[in-house]
This record gives structure tokens, sequence and C-alpha cells, in this order.
């Protein structure tokens, strides 16, 4: 449901002063987080003089990945709840502010004491700011946008994820000639351009039953279980997390048996320039998928849309474990991005349509935690398999959960009728 009458006429979202601000504010802050990804693992190259060290730089490695996944895995089934009770708006800005100072701050630390446990300090806490900022980025959307472009909306906000992920090149060149300290005062200075893109947003929140009750103990945990209730009796929702978790899991599998397919499919060529360029591949097939999920593809069925998506996503990570081709990796990498490009798109719009508003703080907190929590086991499996099965089969192994998934996706529509109901009229940008 969407605060915004759908009986008002309505202008191209790129011409509502509201949505073009929150959209450009992601379009830049996605473009320095992606950075920060790069610059992270540039100062880790500096601190274990390029990694010469094995143990200690997996080490190293692991505890950054968990400084950035223990805040959503800690923190996201209970910060819902206290979402909902906020001006969203307000929770986005003094985030991104936090964001800002915490980014800058370490160079700062690293270079004070030559150590990285100060540094996965503060990467612990700037990470715990995004399981605030997430949670309401996704509420506010259906708050400023008219129920009928709420896709076209999303499928915006989902190009501006992508244009991000291509960022990733030039983080790389900024990384290498400039270093990573500057890349991560770049990366401050975009959450702070972030923060007057979202200043500009004109947010009066809606009504909220449960603003003004005082808050208790029992009474937030009765919340908190209200939010995963919804979550587990809402076909809709069911249907868009059972999306979500097949290709979060892919992710882990081929986060950690798809590069080492890549590097030893390289040989003497290995490197990050072929990983870069699959990645480059799959936005692309993903830009593609994501118009085509906004026009054609609402005369289909949402079930149909993912089950067919993730059929093809299966289907491009087939082609990947059986080959060491390179032009095969490519072509792959498009059937990937087009496949996953419903359930970048399909899944956030039908969370949001299916939530009231006073509840959708919760629901997205609930996603940020499952999600993350098959990203972890996509990739604990696959470093359990890997070693044993190889990288082809452990990839064969992912491309059947995603298949499993999908036939699990057209039975529930097949079981829910009302979920088959195509949703017609596109609108444009």
């Amino acid at each position: 449901m969407s605060a915004v009458s759908d009986g008002e006429p309505t202008r191209p979202l790129l011409r509502q002063p509201d949505f073009l601000a929150l959209f450009g504010g992601q379009l830049i802050s996605i473009s320095g987080e992606r950075l920060t990804f790069v610059a992270l693992t540039g100062l880790l190259l500096e601190h274990t003089h390029s990694f010469r060290g094995a143990a200690e730089s997996s080490l190293l490695l692991w505890l950054l990945g968990m400084a950035q996944l223990l805040p959503v895995l800690l923190f996201s089934p209970f910060t819902g709840a206290w979402v909902d009770r906020c001006n969203l708006k307000r929770v986005m800005v003094i985030s991104d502010t936090l964001r800002a100072g915490l980014v800058v701050l370490i160079p700062v630390a690293y270079l004070a004491t030559r150590s990285v446990w100060p540094v996965n300090l503060l990467v612990f806490a700037l990470f715990t700011c995004n399981v605030f900022f997430l949670p309401a980025k996704s509420a506010i959307t259906p708050e400023i946008v008219p129920g009928r472009q709420l896709l076209l909306a999303n499928a915006l906000l989902a190009g501006a994820g992508i244009v991000g992920t291509a960022f990733v090149v030039v983080g790389g060149w900024i990384v290498d000639h400039w270093g990573w300290g500057p890349a991560l005062y770049i990366n401050g200075v975009t959450y702070l351009v972030s923060v007057f893109s979202l200043l500009l947003i004109r947010y009066r929140p809606a009504a909220r039953a449960d603003a003004r009750t005082p808050v208790s103990v029992c009474g937030y945990l009765h919340e908190v279980a209200e939010g995963w209730r919804l979550v587990r009796t809402s076909p809709a929702l069911v249907l868009a997390l059972v999306a979500l978790a097949a290709v979060w899991i892919g992710g882990g599998f081929l986060n950690v048996a798809g590069n080492q397919h890549i590097q030893r499919a390289a040989g003497e060529l290995a490197g990050m320039e072929r990983v870069g360029a699959l990645m480059a591949l799959v936005a692309i097939g993903s830009a593609f998928g994501t118009w085509l999920v906004n026009t054609r593809g609402r005369r289909w069925p949402r079930p149909l849309l993912l089950g067919g998506g993730l059929l093809l996503a299966a289907g491009g990570l087939v082609a990947f474990a059986v080959s060491t081709r390179f032009v095969v990796f490519a072509g792959a990498a498009l059937l990937v991005g087009l496949g996953a490009a419903p359930v970048f798109v399909l899944p956030e719009t039908m969370l949001q349509e299916g939530t009231e508003t006073r509840q959708r703080g919760r629901v997205f907190s609930a996603r940020d935690f499952l999600m993350r929590l098959m990203l972890l086991g996509g990739g604990t499996l696959a470093g359990v398999a890997t070693p044993l099965v190889g990288t082809g089969n452990t990839l064969l192994a992912a491309a059947g959960i995603i298949a499993l998934a999908a036939v699990g996706a057209v039975l529930l529509g097949r079981r829910h009728p009302a979920l088959m109901r195509p949703h017609e009229g596109a609108d444009t940008a």
C-alpha cells in the first residue's frame, strides 16, 4: 500500500523531486560504498605486503568480512520495530551522517596504530548504520511514490545499484593511483552528498499506531514477533523471500567457488580483470532484464517471472560450471544477470505492497537478516564442498538449489491464485 494517492495525476518518476532526491543520493552513495569495498581490500593488501602470508591474509580477510556481516545478524531481527516507530527520513539522514564520519576515521585510525583491529571496529560500526538505513530506505519508497509507479521506482533504484557495481572499475583505478586512504575520504564525501539529497525530500510521516505508545521490553519484543509472524504467514512475502534467498545462496557459492573456478581456468592470466569484466556483464544482463520486467513483464504473473528468471540463472550457472573458456563464462554471466533481474526488482515491490506502513521496517529488517544468513550459508557450503568435489561440481550444486527454488516459486503461485494475477500498466521514468 502506498501513502501517495493513486488517483492523483502522476508525473514521470525522474521529474518528481522527492523520488529524484532519493534516487540521486542512492546513486552517489552506492558508488561510494563500492569504492570502500575496493579501498579496504587495498588497505589489507598494503598491511600484508601483497598478501604474502597466506594464513594471516586469509584470517584478516575473514575478519573484515565478519565485521561487515555480524551487525546484520546480531541487530537486524530487532531494529525493524524501532525503525517503524521513527521518522524514516530522519533515520536515513542520521545513518548517512554517521557513516560519513566513520569512513573517514578508518585511514586516521590505521595510520595512527598500524593495526587492523581499530579498522574492523569502525567497519563494524559502519555496517551497524546500514542495519538502520536499509530498511528505512525500503520503507520510505512507497510513501513518496504512487503505488502504480512502485515497480518502476524499485527498478530505477536497482539500476543505481548496477551503476554502483560498475563503479568498482573506477574504484580500482583510484586505489591503485591515489591510494586507499583518499578513496575512503571520497566515500565520506559521497555520504554527505547523500545526506544533502535526502534533506530535499518533502516527507510527511504516515501515522504510526505505536509511535507514541510507551516502550517496554515485552511490548517491543511483541512488535518484533509481529513482524516475523507476518513474514511467515503472507504468501506474497514468502514468495518474495524464497526468490531472494535463492539468489543470496547462489552469491555465497559464487564468492567461494566461482572466484576459484575463474582463476584456475585463467591459468597464467589469473587476476582480477576477468572477474571485473564478468561482473560488468552480469550488470548488463541485469539492466536489460530490469527493463523487461517493467515493460513486457508486467503482463506475466510474478511467480512465473521469478521462477523463470531463477531457472535462467541456474542454466547460466550450469554453463559456467562445465566450461573453462572465458567466452562461455561471458555468456553465462549475461544469462545469470538477466535471470536474476526479476529477483532484484519484484520482491522489493511485493514486500512494500504486502505490508502496512507501520510494519515495513520490521519486514525489511527480517529480509536483511535472512538474506545475509543465506549468503553465509551458501559460502559455508561452498567452502566445505569445493575441496571435496571441485569448483565445477560445487557450482552445479548451487544451480540445483536455485532450480529447486524456481520450482517452489511456481508451485507457491499455483497454490495461491491471487499471486498469479498480472500487474499491467508500465510507467515512464
